[in-house]
């Protein structure tokens, strides 16, 4: 009975637009009130404990580095590194596109910083080149979703932190499928761009000089996820510690090698990166007392087993979870699905035999599709902001992404190795 009320409580302040954080508080105080064993400083005991956790600095660690590395000059030289590799390629500027958003994945961490960046720099220049806005609004949408899973993702550090999964293991876990997915989108680009006419004409030949000096110019940037991988591989640091190293990093090439980031810009960074912390942190906090109601009426157990019971396959779970969680996308912030979800699936995994580490990656492919969808899509309304693009206009030019994401998603689901490849061979 409890639980029923708290969680239709929950529904009605969605549907209310009620700010997650608050609605996760809200919904959970109303157990208190139907639980005489507890008392409302309970809540506030878990939503601190739910925060009071070491590897919960590498969020705001890593978020500090990315929101930095947007004032040290990096985005520049990773946009010109990428001009010269995709040049030759028909839609070559699309092919940009797709090549910074991995790029830089492996530097800001957040999909909706690299959208936001994105959507200011290259969609003005894709319309100059005869791509309809609608077309590069949502390419820039759609790539942005590689950033998750590209180390250090933020949606793989909150997974782990959660679930008790090694980080170090989700960020190799993330490499190959980031991958998989940049080489997808870039075959599409391919055939859209052959399709429609669009940069198809010979370009000048890139020249060994040329190449040189813009992956000079670049490769500090693109060791920081080398040196954060390799790190924790070989057991020089934890995944905390690195989002440390990434910070000194970022403030070491703004204010020393590059000489791009003024006092001012550091100021401002830090600002953003308090906001952006900030939000995030309350979401944790009140996700996890949520979590704890769940938890505290066993529904993570039934749940499982009624999952065993009708469902025997690990084949039909992921197919039976893979609509499950593009539904809950749509209606529920990614961060929050991951604080909720994650200990409801955990015990599963175990009855079906599957690594969390392989559905780690999988999860967080599910639920970041749902920001490119209504009605909460994030990824859908900031690039659409931005770029002043009609809603309309971006769900119909989405379709095919769409199809693309989730195609590649369960690629991901069974074929585990291009998840764990990587983790089972070099941890």
């Amino acid at each position: 009975m409890a639980l029923t009320v708290v969680l239709s409580v929950l529904v009605l302040l969605f549907l209310l637009n009620v700010p997650i954080s608050f609605a996760l508080i809200v919904s959970t105080a109303v157990y208190f009130l139907f639980n005489d064993n507890f008392t409302n400083v309970v809540l506030i005991q878990r939503m601190v404990g739910g925060i009071e956790s070491v590897p919960l600095l590498a969020i705001i660690f890593f978020i500090t580095a990315g929101i930095l590395m947007n004032y040290t000059g990096i985005t520049t030289r990773m946009l010109r590194f990428a001009e010269v590799i995709t040049r030759p390629l028909p839609g070559s500027l699309a092919q940009v596109n797709v090549i910074l958003s991995t790029l830089m994945g492996g530097l800001s961490g957040s999909n909706i910083a690299d959208a936001a960046m994105q959507s200011k720099v290259l969609v003005p220049e894709m319309e100059k080149k005869g791509y309809s806005r609608s077309f590069a609004t949502v390419l820039t949408a759609g790539t942005s979703l590689i950033t998750p899973i590209i180390p250090p993702g933020i949606a793989l550090i909150m997974y782990g932190y959660v679930g008790n999964v090694s980080i170090g293991q989700l960020f190799m876990a993330g490499v190959l499928p980031g991958i998989v997915l940049c080489l997808i989108f870039m075959i599409y680009v391919h055939f859209y761009a052959k399709k429609h006419s669009l940069e198809t004409e010979k370009q000048k030949r890139i020249t060994l000089k040329e190449f040189l000096i813009t992956f000079k110019d670049a490769l500090l940037a693109l060791l920081l996820p080398v040196i954060i991988i390799g790190g924790i591989r070989f057991g020089v640091f934890s995944a905390t510690e690195a989002g440390a190293i990434a910070v000194f990093y970022a403030l070491m090439l703004g204010l020393i090698i590059y000489r791009e980031m003024t006092i001012k810009q550091l100021i401002k960074a830090l600002v953003e990166t308090v906001h952006t912390a900030a939000s995030i942190l309350i979401i944790i906090a009140a996700g996890s007392a949520f979590a704890w109601v769940l938890t505290l009426e066993q529904l993570p157990q039934k749940m499982t087993a009624f999952m065993v019971e009708y469902i025997s396959s690990p084949v039909l779970f992921f197919l039976i979870v893979t609509v499950f969680l593009l539904i809950i996308g749509m209606f529920v912030e990614g961060n929050v699905s991951i604080i909720i979800l994650t200990p409801l699936f955990m015990p599963m995994l175990q009855q079906y035999g599957i690594d969390p580490v392989h559905f780690g990656i999988f999860f967080i492919m599910c639920i970041s599709i749902g920001t490119m969808t209504p009605p909460l899509g994030t990824i859908m309304f900031t690039t659409c902001s931005i770029t002043k693009t009609r809603i309309e206009d971006f769900i119909k030019e989405s379709v095919s992404f769409l199809v693309i994401l989730i195609v590649a998603t369960l690629l991901i689901a069974f074929i585990p190795q291009i998840s764990l490849w990587l983790p089972q061979n070099f941890s």
